[in-house]
Protein backbone atom coordinates (compact mmCIF):
# COMPACT_ATOMS: atom_id res chain seq x y z
CA UNK A 1 0.00 0.00 0.00
CA UNK A 2 3.00 2.45 0.75
CA UNK A 3 4.47 2.00 -3.12
CA UNK A 4 0.51 2.89 -3.90
CA UNK A 5 0.75 5.97 -2.06
CA UNK A 6 3.91 7.04 -3.43
CA UNK A 7 3.14 6.84 -6.79
CA UNK A 8 -0.07 8.24 -6.16
CA UNK A 9 1.94 11.36 -4.66
CA UNK A 10 4.33 10.96 -7.69
CA UNK A 11 1.43 11.93 -10.00
CA UNK A 12 0.01 14.50 -7.96
CA UNK A 13 2.88 16.24 -7.71
CA UNK A 14 4.03 15.72 -11.38
CA UNK A 15 0.43 16.40 -12.68
CA UNK A 16 1.18 20.56 -11.65
CA UNK A 17 3.87 21.52 -14.03
CA UNK A 18 2.27 19.57 -17.22
CA UNK A 19 -0.89 20.89 -16.36
CA UNK A 20 0.47 24.43 -15.40
CA UNK A 21 2.99 24.89 -18.05
CA UNK A 22 4.54 22.11 -20.21
CA UNK A 23 0.79 22.05 -21.74
CA UNK A 24 0.09 25.35 -21.87
CA UNK A 25 3.54 26.37 -23.46
CA UNK A 26 3.08 23.97 -26.45
CA UNK A 27 -0.47 24.93 -27.23
CA UNK A 28 0.77 28.54 -27.08
CA UNK A 29 3.71 27.72 -29.83
CA UNK A 30 0.78 25.45 -31.54
CA UNK A 31 -1.62 29.05 -31.41
CA UNK A 32 0.85 31.38 -32.80
CA UNK A 33 1.43 28.91 -36.11
CA UNK A 34 -2.52 28.63 -36.78
CA UNK A 35 -4.30 31.27 -39.13
CA UNK A 36 -6.97 32.03 -36.08
CA UNK A 37 -6.93 34.88 -33.50
CA UNK A 38 -8.95 32.50 -31.26
CA UNK A 39 -6.55 29.86 -29.91
CA UNK A 40 -3.96 33.39 -29.60
CA UNK A 41 -6.53 35.04 -27.01
CA UNK A 42 -7.06 31.72 -25.10
CA UNK A 43 -3.51 31.13 -24.98
CA UNK A 44 -2.67 35.20 -23.79
CA UNK A 45 -5.54 35.00 -21.34
CA UNK A 46 -4.07 31.92 -19.61
CA UNK A 47 -0.82 33.46 -19.42
CA UNK A 48 -2.34 36.89 -17.89
CA UNK A 49 -4.58 34.95 -15.27
CA UNK A 50 -1.57 32.21 -14.76
CA UNK A 51 0.80 35.29 -13.97
CA UNK A 52 -1.79 36.84 -11.45
CA UNK A 53 -2.14 33.59 -9.65
CA UNK A 54 1.29 33.26 -9.37
CA UNK A 55 1.80 36.72 -8.25
CA UNK A 56 -1.02 36.40 -5.70
CA UNK A 57 0.24 32.78 -4.00
CA UNK A 58 3.48 34.49 -3.42
CA UNK A 59 1.85 37.39 -1.48
CA UNK A 60 0.07 35.40 0.41
CA UNK A 61 2.43 31.85 0.96
CA UNK A 62 2.52 32.28 4.37
CA UNK A 63 -1.11 32.25 4.67
CA UNK A 64 -1.82 29.24 2.02
CA UNK A 65 0.41 26.78 3.51
CA UNK A 66 -2.20 26.45 6.03
CA UNK A 67 -4.74 25.35 3.90
CA UNK A 68 -3.75 21.56 2.93
CA UNK A 69 -6.10 21.09 -0.11
CA UNK A 70 -4.65 24.38 -1.98
CA UNK A 71 -2.22 22.69 -4.06
CA UNK A 72 -5.46 20.53 -5.14
CA UNK A 73 -7.71 23.45 -5.84
CA UNK A 74 -5.23 25.11 -8.06
CA UNK A 75 -4.44 22.39 -9.92
CA UNK A 76 -8.29 21.85 -10.72
CA UNK A 77 -8.70 25.19 -11.49
CA UNK A 78 -5.89 25.62 -13.95
CA UNK A 79 -7.01 22.51 -15.09
CA UNK A 80 -10.41 24.63 -15.87
CA UNK A 81 -8.78 27.77 -16.98
CA UNK A 82 -6.60 24.99 -19.47
CA UNK A 83 -8.93 22.81 -21.24
CA UNK A 84 -10.44 23.67 -24.74
CA UNK A 85 -13.62 22.70 -23.58
CA UNK A 86 -14.07 24.97 -20.99
CA UNK A 87 -11.91 28.17 -22.57
CA UNK A 88 -11.81 28.79 -18.70
CA UNK A 89 -9.23 31.65 -19.15
CA UNK A 90 -10.62 33.47 -21.88
CA UNK A 91 -14.13 33.41 -19.75
CA UNK A 92 -12.13 34.44 -16.66
CA UNK A 93 -10.63 37.51 -19.11
CA UNK A 94 -13.23 38.83 -20.35
CA UNK A 95 -15.97 38.87 -17.29
CA UNK A 96 -13.01 40.05 -14.53
CA UNK A 97 -9.78 41.48 -16.35
CA UNK A 98 -11.13 43.69 -19.07
CA UNK A 99 -13.73 44.81 -17.28
CA UNK A 100 -11.58 46.18 -14.50
CA UNK A 101 -9.24 47.53 -17.02
CA UNK A 102 -12.26 49.75 -19.10
CA UNK A 103 -13.46 50.59 -15.24
CA UNK A 104 -9.75 51.91 -13.94
CA UNK A 105 -9.38 53.64 -17.92
CA UNK A 106 -6.49 51.59 -18.26
CA UNK A 107 -7.67 51.09 -22.06
CA UNK A 108 -9.48 53.09 -24.28
CA UNK A 109 -13.15 51.58 -24.75
CA UNK A 110 -12.74 52.23 -28.22
CA UNK A 111 -10.07 52.45 -30.76
CA UNK A 112 -9.33 55.97 -30.98
CA UNK A 113 -8.38 57.32 -34.64
CA UNK A 114 -4.65 58.50 -33.11
CA UNK A 115 -3.04 56.45 -30.71
CA UNK A 116 -3.01 57.81 -27.04
CA UNK A 117 -1.98 57.04 -23.97
CA UNK A 118 -4.16 55.40 -21.06
CA UNK A 119 -5.09 57.58 -18.51
CA UNK A 120 -2.72 55.96 -15.64
CA UNK A 121 -0.05 56.58 -18.19
CA UNK A 122 -0.50 60.36 -18.93
CA UNK A 123 -0.90 61.14 -15.18
CA UNK A 124 2.78 59.48 -14.86
CA UNK A 125 4.07 61.21 -18.22
CA UNK A 126 1.73 64.02 -19.57
CA UNK A 127 2.24 65.25 -22.78
CA UNK A 128 4.05 69.01 -23.16
CA UNK A 129 2.68 70.95 -25.87
CA UNK A 130 5.58 71.46 -28.66
CA UNK A 131 7.00 68.04 -27.80
CA UNK A 132 6.24 65.59 -30.60
CA UNK A 133 7.47 61.84 -29.76
CA UNK A 134 10.09 60.97 -31.86
CA UNK A 135 9.63 57.37 -34.20
CA UNK A 136 12.63 54.94 -34.42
Amino acid sequence: MTKFWTLLTALHTGAGPVVMLVYPLYASVVAMETATKVDDEQWLSYWIIYSFLTLTELILQSLLEWIPIWYSVKLVFVAWLVLPQFHGAAFIYNRLVREQFKKHGVFPQHQPTKPTKPKILNSIFPHREGHEAHSH
